[in-house]
């Protein structure tokens, strides 16, 4: 849209299922969006209004919420789920308080989708090669690339606490700082959008794929999240003793009770499970820990004012807004009806079936699709447009044969 027709408030209107198209650019069937298709409003938050800092020709971008022509937050979108469910805790005096962990990889220019990636050449003319998790000189030959990133979200008011090289060749984790969970999914699309915009610049290609490679860790987005009470800014997870309190396990509780229904909104793509099948700091399961990587939901070692619930299951190919929705709705859940969690574990653990989470994409979308849970806090119109896009990108992905169906099973009997 043009500056002076954004100026002048005209409205932006558009088809009602664009909100479902899927990964590959088709649609389901249109009874899942309404048969006329009719139009929604994007209505931009003034919050959200930002110019790109990465641009030559000045050009802004507006986030923006997508409305029924009525007023109402369509159904169909993630980020007026999301609302929806901070609306439900206010609603008790409450307050989520999340932060998100972002994991990206950084390549060269991969133009043929058959060959793997690469890591880029640094300055001193080498690629990587593993060697460098947490180095401090790991992202030398990165510095310019990584300089544009840090000006450009100060540009965006993108304030970040950590950023470090991770376990993976050319792997990058940045930590946002917490706060209210609308402006960290906000934050998070934009900074991820940011990436990858800057790395076209510098001839780079950034990859926010759950698993690039192979043998190598995936990237994951964990999400940080507690509670305050409105008004006193309380960590209702903590009694005025230090002690945990039945709010936090209630919680706890909430969130196992919906992390396998809600595995395909936490790992929505085919490659996700990749990165769950290979469960090294990469957690598969429902269970909870005091500070064990490998459970599902993990509670830092912490003070008692920041005690939190970390949910490891999202990966860096999430939908921000959903994910942080489907863990804060999962987690109310409990709270509302006092669930109990399973005792805490630690050090090395089997998995007990009932902790266990699907680990395909079709399994993840059958349990969604049968979900009375997620129907009753998404409505049934959202689970099932949902269900159907993903459906299509599963159909994609099954008409393709793999190399690895080549060359392991074409001599067989």
């Amino acid at each position: 849209m043009t500056a002076e027709g954004f100026f002048e408030g005209r409205r932006l209107q558009m088809a009602r299922g664009v909100l479902l198209q899927c990964i590959m650019g088709g649609y389901p069937p249109a009874r899942f969006y309404g048969s006329d298709d009719g139009d929604l409003a994007l209505v931009p938050d003034p919050a959200q209004i930002h110019r790109l800092p990465w641009s030559q020709q000045p050009r802004a971008l507006a986030i923006c919420d997508a409305d029924e022509l009525t007023g109402e937050s369509s159904s169909l979108s993630t980020r007026g789920q999301l609302k929806a469910v901070i609306a439900r805790y206010a609603a008790r005096g409450l307050a989520p308080v999340v932060a998100t962990e972002l994991e990206f990889f950084v390549f060269a220019p991969n133009t043929d989708p058959t060959q793997p990636f690469q890591p880029p050449l640094g300055l001193d003319g080498r690629r990587e090669d593993g060697c460098s998790a947490f180095s401090v000189s790991s992202n030398n030959g990165l510095r310019p690339f990584f300089s544009e990133v840090y000006e450009c979200m100060a540009a965006l008011g993108l304030p970040r606490d950590t950023f470090m090289h991770e376990m993976g060749v050319s792997q990058f984790e940045i930590n946002l700082l917490h706060g209210d969970p609308l402006l960290l999914a906000d934050q998070t699309f934009l900074f991820k959008h940011l990436l990858k915009e800057v790395a076209l610049k510098h001839g780079l290609t950034v990859v926010c794929m759950a698993k690039p490679l192979a043998h190598t860790p995936g990237s994951s987005m964990h999400i940080h999240q507690s509670i305050v009470e409105i008004g006193s800014g309380r960590n209702v997870f903590s009694d005025e003793a230090g002690e945990p309190t039945a709010t936090f396990r209630h919680f706890i509780g909430g969130q196992q009770a919906g992390m396998a229904d809600f595995t395909a909104l936490f790992a929505p793509n085919v490659n996700s499970y990749q990165r769950l099948c290979h469960p090294f700091a990469s957690p598969n399961n429902a269970c909870w820990s005091h500070d064990n990587r490998a459970a599902g939901l993990r509670i830092p070692a912490s003070s008692a004012a920041a005690r939190r619930v970390e949910n490891r299951l999202p990966g860096a190919d999430a939908n921000p807004y959903l994910a942080i929705a489907a863990s804060l709705a999962a987690g109310l859940y409990g709270i509302e009806n006092e669930l109990e969690p399973s005792a805490a574990i630690q050090g090395e653990f089997e998995v007990p079936d009932n902790l266990s989470l699907p680990c395909t994409l079709h399994a993840a979308l059958e349990r969604l699709k049968r979900s009375q849970l997620a129907k009753e806090l998404f409505g049934k119109e959202f689970i099932g447009g949902y269900v159907a896009s993903k459906t299509l990108e599963l159909t994609s992905f099954f008409d393709e044969i793999t190399p690895w169906e080549r060359r392991v099973l074409a001599a067989q009997a």
